[in-house]
């Protein structure tokens, strides 16, 4: 079965919480059992990480490099418009790659329009919310099975 990983960078852990007027009322726990149930469904293995830590998620994608996983879905938070070495540990995986985004950072504060994470991934969604997540999913699963 392939394995598709979920990352999940700081401040997520906050969702349903911290500012739901942009984030939503969804919790993390809740958007990992549905990307884990939506992953079933498409005959994948879904694992789910998140971490408020840079190099702990740089870790865990250098772990992925040497497991060999089959695609990644990943959303930076904060480190997506901050951390170069992220986007060294992504560009080093091979495999399909998608950036998510629950808001639109494109239409938000200047300093969230530009993503050392973007060039370096297969795609990106944004500022769907939860579907986000759950259409970057679809699309890493498509990008494996080609």
């Amino acid at each position: 079965m392939t394995d598709i990983w979920v990352l999940h960078g700081p401040n997520l852990n906050m969702l349903g919480r911290r500012e739901p007027e942009v984030y939503g009322t969804t919790t993390l726990d809740e958007i990992d059992a549905m990307l884990v149930h939506r992953g079933q469904a498409m005959g994948v293995q879904i694992t789910c990480r998140q971490s408020n830590h840079e190099g702990v998620l740089i870790d865990w994608l250098q772990e992925a490099f040497n497991s060999g996983i089959g695609g990644l879905v990943i959303n930076p938070g904060g480190l997506t418009h901050t951390s170069v070495a992220l986007r060294d540990a992504l560009a080093a995986l091979p495999c399909p790659k998608i950036e998510v985004h629950l808001s639109n950072v494109w239409a938000r504060e200047e300093f969230r329009h530009h993503s050392f994470v973007s060039p370096v991934v297969t795609g990106v969604i944004g500022g769907l919310g939860v579907e986000s997540y759950l259409l970057g999913l679809q699309a890493v699963v498509k990008l494996v099975r080609k």
